[in-house]
């Protein structure tokens, strides 16, 4: 049984298949970079509210990171049909959801420092923005 297991992670992990996610790797830290300037920009210059400042940072950055998967990370993704786009705005509507829960449930609720709060809530939703984006944009 852990043979058979092992040979599914073997035959997923292709030469391919690490190149993409080095390039979703990258395209993340990016998204990250905007994301959390924006998220700072406006919560400690302009003094907006950190969870509304959380979602407009967010959905920048999805954006961003949007445009990126499309034309550099995911070969093929540009020919996307209707359903893939749903899925993939869908899925980024769950991952503000979730980052949304996340920075209050930190912040709110554990008492975190809102910039300590986001990057616990990266980790979580970037794990969820891969699977989802993958299977949005690759056919």
């Amino acid at each position: 049984m852990k043979r058979g297991f092992m040979n599914k992670i073997k035959a997923f992990l292709t030469r391919d298949r690490l190149m993409e996610i080095f390039r979703f790797v990258i395209n993340g830290g990016l998204s990250i970079v905007v994301e959390f300037g924006l998220l700072y920009l406006l919560t400690d210059i302009f003094h907006v509210n950190y969870l509304l400042s959380a979602g407009i940072s967010f959905t920048a950055s999805v954006i961003f990171n949007y445009i990126l998967c499309v034309k550099w990370v995911f070969k093929g993704a540009e020919e996307q049909d209707a359903k893939s786009k749903l899925i993939f705005v869908g899925s980024s509507v769950i991952g503000l959801g979730l980052n949304e829960i996340l920075m209050w449930l930190f912040v709110s609720i554990f008492g975190l420092h809102y910039l300590l709060a986001k990057i616990i809530a990266t980790g979580i939703v970037m794990i969820w923005n891969y699977v989802a984006k993958r299977w949005a944009l690759v056919k």
